[in-house]
């Protein structure tokens, strides 16, 4: 999925997440440079080339520290990237601090349309073309069908049903499920 954002993507986005250790890796494995060993003159096997992480990679992290049930401190970390370039690119975005709340509301709507994606849950997706077909159908149904309570209302606070495609630029109207589903380029 990473790979496929990046691809559409003209630079590299900010990633945030909370600190599961395998965002990381999966960053590093997907923007790094691979540089070839000196070689020794040595006979054997030569040595395997050293993964340097992008210098252009921005990652932070949110740590919660909690007591019981109640959150008391929240620390955010840059891990990759200079501290200075992500307050820069965070001035363009909608949230001025780096925090998960737009990626957990994102991953809660996911888990919720999608059976498959919800946790601890008795059902398992027996193909990862049929879940990687559902979840497209999910990501367009968000883009273009479903109306966002923050994007629909204006200045004047009156309710204008607007989804984030529209806001995009991407189109000028709202589409129905009939409509999305006759488009070619699911059809194929």
């Amino acid at each position: 999925m990473l790979k496929d954002l990046t691809s559409r993507c003209q630079c590299k986005p900010l990633f945030v997440s909370d600190e599961l250790p395998h965002y990381g890796t999966v960053l590093g494995e997907l923007f790094h440079e691979l540089i070839p060993p000196v070689p020794t003159g040595k006979p054997g096997r030569p040595r395997n080339p050293e993964r340097v992480i992008d210098s252009d990679l921005d990652y932070a992290t949110v740590h919660k520290t909690r007591q019981g049930a109640r959150v008391v401190k929240v620390e955010r970390k840059v891990v990759h990237g200079c501290e200075q370039q992500v307050l820069a690119r965070l001035e363009d975005s909608p949230s001025q601090t780096i925090n998960t709340a737009y990626i957990e509301r994102t991953n809660l709507d996911w888990r919720l349309w999608d059976a498959h994606l919800a946790r601890k849950a008795p059902t398992v997706a027996r193909s990862i073309d049929w879940l990687k077909a559902k979840f497209a159908i999910c990501v367009a149904c968000y883009n273009l069908i479903r109306p966002h309570e923050t994007l629909s209302r204006g200045e004047d606070r009156i309710f204008r049903p607007k989804t984030p495609a529209m806001a995009a630029s991407v189109t000028d109207h709202r589409w129905t499920f009939s409509e999305l589903l006759a488009y070619p380029a699911l059809c194929q």
